[in-house]
């Protein structure tokens, strides 16, 4: 039987700070990417009436790709940092090899 480190307590309000500040990155971004392209300030609402399906299907696949990349690469980054720093994965051994 394998010995199984615990996961650092810390690495979860580290990780919800992670995420928070993530999610604002990408708003920004977002933001920024959608100005752009379409030279808008503001990106189309879903029940404006005045928008049409395309732009708004556009700007909900841009802003979706957007935040799982920024959260893909938050939560990334922050797991190297505490395995540095602890030498420990803070998250759950399924699928990982050492």
């Amino acid at each position: 039987m394998a010995y199984k480190k615990k996961i650092p307590i810390g690495y979860q309000p580290l990780g919800w700070v992670l995420g928070w500040a993530g999610g604002a990155v990408a708003g920004m971004v977002f933001r920024r990417t959608w100005k752009a392209i379409r030279h808008e300030d503001d990106a189309p609402d879903a029940l404006d009436p005045n928008r049409k399906w395309g732009e708004i299907l556009l700007a909900a696949a841009i802003q979706g790709a957007i935040f799982a990349a920024v959260r893909s690469a938050v939560d990334r980054g922050g797991a190297k940092a505490i395995e540095r720093s602890t030498g420990v994965w803070p998250a759950s051994e399924k699928g990982r090899q050492d």
